[in-house]
């Protein structure tokens, strides 16, 4: 499992190992019952206290995505099918791609959709 973080940017650590865990698990990388690496080791890999990491699995067992469970640590639980939601994408790539429209104004424009 890759999962690279960027001390640089605005979203909290936290947030950036949960962002990449759920793209994983969306891009079938992670499939259900995939067991995550425990949160010390991720940790120490990433470099980041292991209480970044706990709060993302934390996260991450909120929303149904893992289930943390004693002795076994955590788990992929849920993988939704995201192929319409991957379709859509693929739409607005070539939209924005016909039209001129840089990579970070697309990405602006998706942030402020979903919000």
């Amino acid at each position: 499992m890759l999962i690279r973080i960027d001390p640089s940017s605005a979203d909290p650590l936290f947030e950036q190992v949960g962002q990449q865990v759920r793209a994983l698990v969306a891009r079938g990388d992670l499939p259900v019952g995939t067991r995550l690496p425990s949160a010390r080791d991720l940790a120490a890999s990433l470099d980041v206290n292991l209480h970044t990491v706990l709060r993302a699995y934390q996260d991450l067992r909120d929303d149904g995505v893992i289930e943390l469970r004693r002795g076994r640590g955590a788990v992929v639980a849920h993988a939704p099918d995201h192929a319409p939601l991957h379709r859509a994408i693929a739409a607005v790539v070539a939209a924005a791609r016909e039209l001129d429209v840089p990579p970070a104004t697309t990405l602006a424009l998706l942030k402020e959709a979903l919000r």
